[in-house]
């Protein structure tokens, strides 16, 4: 499997010492983002414990992930502020439960939705991970931010190299 890394910074008078972890040498992950909608949550003692997120394919809002990093509790109860008012009894997503559970642990049975608040899928989050697996779900996912910016039923499943596209056909360049 392919991880992407960026060496992103050295000290600038230290040398590359093979098999040696010197400290002078730093790798960073380079993680991608997508803007994705909020569709439930599980709730936590200090608002939500998790969020619920999903893209839009067509009329469907497609589950993708249960985020849980990212948070920290001045965000953990803004968010639940902001969804508490959306509550709607039935799932938004249009494939949950899954019937098993995933190999890394991304799927929601029924059991785990049971635990779950369905909302109104109105709320956007910038959702940070590091790769999409084969079953279309984000792996290592984490909380960056609410987009009030955003309309939710434009959020798509973004594909990387889109945006470099769509860059180099811009006129002018």
């Amino acid at each position: 499997m392919h991880r992407e890394w960026k060496e992103s910074s050295k000290r600038k008078d230290s040398f590359y010492e093979a098999g040696q972890r010197t400290g002078s040498w730093v790798k960073y992950r380079l993680n991608r983002g997508q803007e994705l909608v909020i569709g439930g949550y599980i709730p936590g003692p200090r608002g939500v414990d998790s969020i619920i997120v999903g893209y839009y394919k067509g009329d469907d809002l497609i589950y993708v992930a249960r985020v849980r990093a990212g948070f920290v509790p001045a965000t953990r109860r803004q968010v639940f502020e902001r969804l508490r008012s959306l509550n709607v009894p039935q799932c938004p997503f249009a494939n949950l439960p899954e019937a098993v559970p995933s190999r890394w642990g991304e799927g929601l049975t029924a059991d785990d939705t049971a635990k779950c608040i369905w909302v109104r899928p109105h709320v956007v989050a910038q959702i940070e991970f590091l790769e999409w697996t084969e079953s279309d779900h984000l792996r290592h996912s984490k909380f960056v931010r609410l987009r009030d910016d955003k309309d939710a039923r434009t959020v798509v499943k973004e594909h990387p190299g889109e945006a470099q596209k769509f860059a180099s056909d811009a006129p002018g360049d």
